[in-house]
């Protein structure tokens, strides 16, 4: 299949979300590392950090909705409002659950110093992002869209 015949259809949308969250995701280890001062491979594949690729890839869906079938059809207001949603739950929700498991982890860490029998696993406390993180992940992802959408017809709209 020759890459430009997916120009303007649902296969330029998958293939631009996939390079938003692929982009993304590098993206987040990189600054991970330069913060950290140490490589983690595992942020390759995690969530949480910046920038978000949860909101890089539905921004990217739904731009890229907005290049193909156009900004004012109803296929672009279903990917912008389920972006809109995805990406309130990021900074939201998945925030508050990241600080409560910090929390919960710190509880736990005094509870087992009292008592050294006690068994338990620690919760997973890069959850969610901060509304800068989510904001990044968008400009990366609407970046993508318009990127990849000129890469393959030439034209920005």
């Amino acid at each position: 299949m020759n890459l430009s015949s997916i120009s303007n259809t649902g296969f330029e949308v998958i293939v631009a979300s996939l390079l938003a969250n692929v982009i993304a995701q590098i993206t987040k280890t990189i600054v991970n590392a330069f913060q950290k001062k140490s490589w983690e491979s595992r942020m390759l594949y995690s969530t949480g950090g910046m920038p978000s690729s949860h909101s890089s890839t539905v921004t990217a869906i739904a731009t890229s909705i907005g290049l193909v079938d156009g900004f004012a059809s109803t296929t672009f207001a279903l990917g912008a409002g389920i972006a809109a949603i995805v990406m309130y739950d990021a900074a939201g929700v998945r925030l508050a659950a990241s600080k409560q498991a910090e929390v919960l982890n710190e509880m736990i860490k005094e509870l087992f110093s009292l008592h050294p029998t006690l068994k338990g696993t620690r919760l997973k406390e890069l959850l969610g992002h901060t509304p800068i993180q989510v904001l990044a992940g968008a400009g990366v992802g609407i970046g993508v869209s318009y990127a990849f959408h000129y890469y393959l017809t030439g034209t920005l709209f």
